[in-house]
């Protein structure tokens, strides 16, 4: 898939898994109203976005492009998505919009810790319990068993006692407790390759 791609620039690729994230957020925060149609939009719309970030890296290194300036804008690009799909989860009626802000703050953290190791000179780090493959493979997931749970009971929310979460607010509450669990592993790892330095 590369090796078709090479013909368009790395950065172009890059905009086109953005552009599509947005169009997966947009149908996101409309599936509640809409949820038979939207959710597996949703999953597909991930998955492709997800593959066109994966490809960028690959068709500037086939194309001989890979450069610092495009490394950054795609990281720049990775975060903007990244908001965009989990924070349509966050402001959406799927979930718990104080759930949702811990979501995203561990997702972020993550990443920053992972590029602050780099700017640091200890290493870029992907290290850790929740990387950006694992967000995507679950932000795929988790429209299609939302979309199941609404299917078997119509209401959407499965009941644990008295608590009550949908698929989606199940999925930030992983993000906000793994992801900033990662945040502190990576933040840890650093903090003990630089001693003495």
């Amino acid at each position: 898939m590369a090796k078709t791609l090479t013909r368009f620039s790395p950065n172009t690729i890059s905009g086109i898994s953005l552009v599509i994230a947005f169009f997966a957020a947009l149908a996101t925060f409309y599936s509640p109203e809409h949820w038979q149609i939207l959710l597996p939009l949703v999953s597909v719309l991930v998955l492709v976005s997800g593959l066109f970030d994966a490809l960028d890296g690959k068709v500037a290194r086939l194309t001989g492009k890979a450069s610092k300036r495009g490394d950054f804008l795609d990281h720049v690009l990775d975060r903007y998505a990244d908001v965009l799909m989990i924070g349509a989860v966050a402001v959406s009626a799927w979930c718990n919009p104080y759930l949702g802000i811990a979501a995203i703050i561990g997702v972020l953290l993550t990443s920053y810790m992972g590029t602050q190791a780099q700017a640091v000179g200890a290493g870029r780090r992907y290290s850790g319990l929740l990387g950006r493959a694992d967000r995507i493979v679950l932000s795929f997931i988790i429209p299609l068993v939302q979309f199941a749970i609404m299917s078997v009971n119509g209401y959407g929310w499965l009941t644990f006692g008295s608590i009550h979460l949908s698929a989606f607010e199940m999925m930030m509450l992983w993000f906000a407790v793994v992801g900033n669990l990662t945040a502190i592993q990576r933040a840890w790892g650093t903090w003990k390759e630089l001693k003495g330095k």
